[in-house]
């Protein structure tokens, strides 16, 4: 017997009907969009469908790298957050602690290099100071092709600058790194951007908020087109057509970033913030179009 499936509320003038080949368009394969369908018991309307390709993306749910990231132990007596916050925090003597948090902007570093790195820096930074931490010191490891291909040399050129020139406009420095030149990486970079942070013990804080009343507060750098559907980016396979999302790379804005930076961290030791979470490539205004 065929399970009858209810139809979806509408749609937002404009917005296109929800089908298989949309939801691939979204980088979900079929087996994904059937958990979906199923979850919901009803074709998911164009606004969900952007919330599952962002949310179950491999940027933001590491739906490929997870079962290798669970053999690694994430407990322990120094261990003051691990998983499921920000960024992961351990216990130094003295009352202080150390944040830090490493990512990777392989896709969007593909296809524009310099913002492609240069925002991985940033996502990283915030990670780190969302947790009550000030942000030290900037790492990276990254992988090219030979550079003696034009291709590579590029996206080298554009990948480094990247990563430097945002950590020096926010004032923490690149302390360190690591890269090695593969014909398995031709064209296709691997960019790893790593922050370490300080913080006193007291004043680490989690995304968790508790109590009745709280007022909710969206902060930061304006919201553009740019990045939408970055997170899901990371989930398609790289092609000629990929250069297609270049529009889509979020643009840095470090500046801003500095400020906010500052401001956060006046808030959380100043005991004014219950609560704080980094909003990156799933944030608001970023889900979908």
């Amino acid at each position: 017997m065929t399970k009858t499936v209810a139809a979806p509320p509408k749609n937002l003038p404009g917005e296109p009907a929800v089908t298989l080949a949309l939801a691939e368009e979204h980088n979900l394969n079929q087996l994904e969009y059937d958990r979906i369908v199923a979850l919901l018991e009803r074709t998911p309307t164009y606004t969900e469908l952007g919330i599952f390709s962002a949310l179950w993306s491999e940027h933001c749910s590491y739906k490929h790298s997870r079962p290798v990231l669970k053999k690694f132990p994430t407990t322990g007596k120094h261990v003051l957050q691990g998983p499921g916050e920000n960024a992961g925090v351990m216990r130094l003597p003295d009352g202080w602690a150390v944040a830090f948090k490493i990512e990777s902007h392989n896709h969007p570093s593909a296809v524009e290099p310099y913002q492609g790195a240069a925002t991985g820096v940033g996502g990283i930074l915030r990670d780190v100071f969302t947790m009550g931490a000030r942000p030290v010191a900037v790492l990276n490891s990254i992988r090219f092709g030979p550079l003696s291909l034009p291709r590579n040399r590029y996206l080298f050129a554009g990948v480094v600058r990247g990563v430097g020139d945002y950590g020096n406009c926010m004032g923490v420095p690149t302390l360190g790194g690591e890269v090695v030149f593969d014909e398995t990486y031709a064209g296709n970079p691997l960019v790893n951007a790593m922050c370490v942070g300080l913080l006193r013990e007291d004043d680490l804080i989690r995304a968790k908020a508790e109590g009745v009343g709280n007022v909710l507060l969206a902060v930061g750098a304006r919201t553009g087109r740019d990045g939408i559907h970055g997170a899901s980016f990371a989930s398609e396979e790289l092609s000629e057509q990929s250069q297609a999302r270049r529009p889509q790379v979020q643009v840095g804005d470090p500046f801003m970033e500095k400020l906010l930076l500052e401001a956060s961290l006046d808030l959380i030791t100043g005991r004014m913030i219950v609560a704080i979470q980094d909003m990156g490539a799933a944030e608001i205004g970023r889900a979908h179009v």
